[in-house]
């Protein structure tokens, strides 16, 4: 993807950024990312692991649903000690899936990964935020959530990929039961190139309770701005609008399927190599909000638990007014990222309830053809 002009704040023309060479978190030299998720026996659920160098990165936090699930959160206030984080835990199981963060500390303190404590390198505490997504009883089992096994899985997998490896999208990891609007959600991820050669991307687990689509057209709304021209035949919006609907019809009708109000919550990760604050990064957790709230309406309702962490790899120095650069790249690749999880989702018919993904309803190429593969 080429840079395109475009007038930046002082009226200068600006380049807009490329994306990295795969498009994905995974762009940002130090972060690795793992799945792990059970889609049998009941199951349709999982975790996702964000990892960092031994090392660490820097991070930060900003959650605005009015039902967060969380762990170790407050320990990133730039005010408290924490300096680095070790990895952050991304699951399903609601407030019983933040189990899965124990897996993960158990398998970094294996490593020497951690808070030095002790005389002994052995006596090591790592730093694991968490955050949870609503998706219980959506494979037909309500007690089908993750635990510490599969914490454990998801970060082995990511300690296991190559740096720059490519990232599975759709329904992997905690996107495996996420749902967004009556659509299948999941996993999407994107990635800037900053004029400067600073790397920002996104990790987003799509679980919403608002809708990605126009529902006057049927447009992703994160497309939309881009692609006027490419918008659904209305026939086939009228057509998607009434397969939709009988889904959440016969969802309902289904064992697992009848919580009301709906339950969900958004989850997000954005990654710089830039060398940032702990301030800095909770400021970039904040413009993660900027994107999601441009590719989902209505956002942060008191039944999401919408949450962004932010993490810096400190690998690259950060120029005078690059920030401004980073800031508005983090809510780029958020939105971008949007578009891709739902387009990357497969659609699910169980015993939880029906959720077709947008491609099901409206094909592969609509909204501008910019398709993702599953």
């Amino acid at each position: 993807m080429e840079p395109q002009d475009s007038q930046g704040p002082t009226g200068r023309a600006t380049a807009s950024p490329s994306t990295g060479a795969r498009d994905a978190l995974t762009d940002v030299r130090g972060l690795r990312v793992g799945h792990a998720q059970r889609t049998d026996d009941g199951w349709l659920t999982g975790t996702t692991v964000v990892l960092p160098a031994a090392k660490g990165a820097v991070a930060g936090v900003d959650a605005r649903g009015g039902a967060p699930g969380t762990r170790e959160t407050d320990a990133l206030d730039p005010r408290n000690l924490v300096e680095r984080v070790h990895a952050v835990v991304l699951s399903g199981g609601s407030a019983f899936g933040l189990d899965a963060a124990s897996g993960v500390m158990s398998w970094l303190e294996e490593q020497g990964r951690g808070v030095p404590v002790g005389t002994d390198p052995s006596q090591v505490v790592p730093v694991v935020p968490a955050a949870v997504i609503f998706d219980l009883g959506r494979g037909g089992r309500w007690s089908a959530r993750p635990d510490a096994t599969l914490g454990r899985q998801a970060v082995e997998s990511a300690a296991g990929t190559e740096a720059g490896a490519a990232l599975p999208q759709g329904c992997v990891g905690a996107g495996t039961g996420a749902v967004v609007g009556g659509l299948k959600g999941g996993v999407g991820t994107a990635s800037a190139l900053l004029p400067s050669g600073a790397v920002v991307a996104a990790l987003v687990v799509l679980n919403a309770a608002g809708s990605a689509t126009d529902p006057a057209t049927g447009a992703l709304w994160a497309e939309l701005p881009g692609s006027l021209h490419h918008l659904p035949a209305p026939a086939a919006h009228a057509e998607a609008e009434r397969r939709r609907a009988t889904a959440q019809e016969e969802t309902v009708r289904r064992p697992a399927g009848n919580l009301r109000p709906a339950l969900n919550t958004t989850l997000m990760v954005v990654g710089t190599d830039a060398a940032l604050t702990r301030a800095q990064a909770q400021r970039l957790a904040g413009s993660a909000h900027d994107g999601l709230a441009r590719a989902v309406r209505p956002v942060h309702l008191m039944h999401d638990g919408d949450a962004a962490f932010a993490l810096a790899t400190c690998e690259r120095g950060l120029g005078q007014g690059e920030f401004n650069e980073v800031l508005t790249a983090g809510a780029e690749v958020v939105n971008r990222s949007v578009a891709k999880a739902v387009r990357a989702a497969s659609g699910v018919d169980g015993p939880g309830g029906v959720f077709p993904a947008y491609g099901d309803l409206y094909g592969a190429h609509t909204c501008g053809g910019r398709s993702e593969p599953a």
